[in-house]
């Protein structure tokens, strides 16, 4: 499992890259492999804002259906709009060709709430073991 160590994960398994006052979010490779092939992709609108923790968008799978989570407040700034016609992109790159938003990072102290990439990978291991 793919877990790059300059990213920021949140327990519902979104990632951050954060770039100076931006952040830019997708979803992680365990959440897309354990979701299956994804069809359809729903984001906030540009200039809306998202609250730490609460739902932003919509995720579905051919398998499931899943909620994505803001992984911190902020104003979304721009979304990927390759996505919609071709959400496969989650699939084949979550940390590329997939992110899905960027927001801009209203309280910086938020940052300090998500997961390193060490303690994210002892929670994908902790659900596998569950």
């Amino acid at each position: 499992m793919n877990v790059p160590e300059d990213l920021k994960y949140t327990r519902e398994h979104e990632w951050v890259l954060v770039e100076g006052k931006t952040a830019t979010v997708g979803i992680t490779d365990y959440a897309q492999s354990e979701l299956g092939d994804i069809v359809y992709l729903e984001f906030p609108a540009v200039g809306e804002r998202v609250r730490m923790n609460e739902p932003a968008g919509e995720i579905e799978a051919v398998k499931t259906a899943a909620e994505l989570f803001a992984p911190i407040s902020g104003e979304v700034l721009e979304v990927n709009e390759t996505l919609p016609e071709e959400p496969e992109r989650v699939n084949r790159d979550p940390y590329g060709e997939g992110w899905m938003f960027k927001l801009s990072i209203e309280d910086p102290s938020e940052l300090e709430e998500l997961l390193g990439a060490a303690d994210y990978k002892s929670l994908i291991e902790e659900s596998r073991h569950a």
